[in-house]
């Protein structure tokens, strides 16, 4: 399994917040292009870390930033470049990510 290496019953419920519409949607794209066991888009807290060993992230990893910068230019085709200054504010959390997202799809 690659990605979240524990069960959604680690996941901190404390944590939940409502997802937007936009936010869900990238949510239900990273659980299944990531393969994360045990966990659902609705169990992802927008403004948990997602990447990280804290308990509170979702303890993704390089590679699978790599992952999902290659599915956010498939699906929405927004290049997210390794080298762009701004990547740990956009990769923070699911909200930073997809607010980021639907900035570039608004600004195309």
């Amino acid at each position: 399994m690659r990605g979240l290496s524990r069960r959604c019953a680690d996941y901190p419920q404390s944590m939940s917040q409502s997802l937007s519409p936009a936010e869900l949607e990238l949510a239900r794209l990273l659980v299944e292009a990531l393969c994360l066991e045990d966990i659902t888009a609705e169990d992802i807290a927008p403004e948990a870390p997602l990447f990280g060993q804290d308990a509170d992230s979702l303890g993704l990893d390089s590679i699978d930033a790599l992952e999902i910068a290659q599915l956010i230019a498939q699906q929405y085709q927004v290049q997210l470049k390794a080298d762009d200054e701004n990547n740990k504010a956009i990769f923070r959390t699911l909200r930073s990510l997809s607010a980021h997202v639907q900035a570039e799809r608004a600004g195309a």
